[in-house]
């Protein structure tokens, strides 16, 4: 399927690996010219030779609005614009309800809800302004059925979802489409970190984690052309794991 989107300009939040890495890669394989961010100049400027491409390597740290504002402006000013905004960033520490505290939501909040906010604020003005946008989010499973031990990246990825869903209304009579992608278990260095990915597995239905190549696809087609008739919406990407009927 052409998804109708070469050379078409991309930035994607937190991409030197992982989820983030995986978008940038499905897009670049769709000729779209991309930039990409971390917080980290050398693994920054490490994953843009692996994607080839002419990608952009930009440092940004994400975990602030004047970080993810900054992306974006860094973005235009190398591809002479932003057409499609991956809205990404790594995920708030672990912790239930009674361990994390309110400076934690704080942070949670600026991480996974705010930065978001801001990558919005300034990428999609001149989206509108041309009649032509996509933004997809790169969230949680979690959005859906909260994750008791992740307590401040589920509420605050419920926040940024509902954000989202504001913002999908009022840009689509412009031709911005904005979705959200909902990851589950995926082998990604954070899911490392938090446990074992052969137990993990068992609690899928599918039987198996998620891969970060395979998900860059599911981002790619929401940034595609047949796709210019789903916004304001969020799709699972997580093996049957969750088991709520919306």
């Amino acid at each position: 399927m052409d998804l109708g989107i070469a050379g078409r300009r991309a930035a994607v939040g937190a991409a030197s690996t992982g989820l983030g890495y995986g978008a940038a890669e499905a897009l670049v394989a769709e000729g779209v010219r991309v930039a990409i961010c971390s917080r980290d100049e050398a693994r920054i400027r490490e994953a843009a030779e692996r994607l080839g491409n002419g990608v952009v390597p930009i440092v940004a740290d994400l975990s602030n609005t004047d970080g993810a504002t900054g992306f974006v402006r860094d973005a235009e000013r190398a591809l002479g614009g932003v057409d499609i905004l991956v809205a990404n960033a790594g995920g708030p520490p672990p912790g239930s309800v009674d361990s994390t505290d309110l400076d934690a939501y704080r942070a949670a909040l600026e991480l996974s809800m705010l930065s978001t906010v801001a990558l919005c604020r300034q990428a999609v003005p001149a989206m509108r302004e041309r009649g032509w946008g996509r933004v997809v989010a790169i969230t949680s499973s979690g959005v859906r059925q909260p994750i008791r031990f992740l307590a401040g990246s589920s509420a605050a990825r419920a926040a940024v979802t509902s954000y989202l869903k504001i913002l999908a209304t009022e840009a689509a009579p412009d031709g911005v489409t904005v979705n959200s992608v909902q990851p589950g278990l995926h082998a990604t260095d954070r899911i490392r970190a938090l446990g074992n990915l052969e137990q993990a597995a068992r609690s899928v239905p599918a039987g198996f984690v998620g891969d970060a190549g395979d998900f860059g696809k599911v981002v790619a087609f929401l940034c595609s052309e047949p796709a210019r008739f789903i916004t304001g919406t969020g799709v699972l990407v997580d093996g049957g794991a969750c088991v709520g009927l919306l």
